[in-house]
């Protein structure tokens, strides 16, 4: 559940209501200028820039897309998990459609699974056009101490 105090859109790294203390330093996603929309266990929605995050040809970088999906698939399996567990990715895939090469791409991430210790995200990634760009899928592992 998102916590009450957090309004959108939002930098990715001002979630820090989802990930308490583990979120006090810059993330990846953060860096890249990943922008949250919606964030919820049952789906999250987020907005990165194509520039800065290009490969030399000028298209999206396909690692870029990843950091998206992951990012999106970690915040949700951290809000499925609750506050007192650890989410770590354990596996991504993607597969590319069709080059972005400008504007922001947009994330849309919904469950495939969410179990007591596993959740599996699919991340739909579309251009400006609404063109699907890349799907992903990240499965994380959710440890709970205690």
């Amino acid at each position: 559940m998102t916590p009450p105090e957090i309004s959108f859109p939002l930098p990715v790294d001002e979630l820090t209501g989802i990930f308490g203390s583990r979120s006090a330093r810059p993330t990846l996603g953060g860096t890249m200028g990943i922008v949250m929309h919606e964030a919820s266990a049952e789906r999250l929605v987020a907005t990165m820039p194509v520039d800065g995050n290009a490969q030399p040809y000028g298209l999206l970088h396909g690692g870029a897309s990843c950091v998206l999906a992951e990012t999106l698939g970690s915040i949700g399996s951290a809000i499925h998990a609750g506050p007192d567990a650890l989410v770590v990715g354990i596996e991504i895939n993607a597969t590319h459609h069709r080059p972005a090469t400008g504007g922001l791409v947009t994330g849309t991430a919904t469950p495939v699974h969410l179990g007591r210790t596993l959740a599996t995200y699919e991340t739909v990634i579309t251009d400006e056009a609404g063109k699907r760009v890349c799907t992903a899928r990240l499965t994380c592992m959710i440890r709970r101490d205690g």
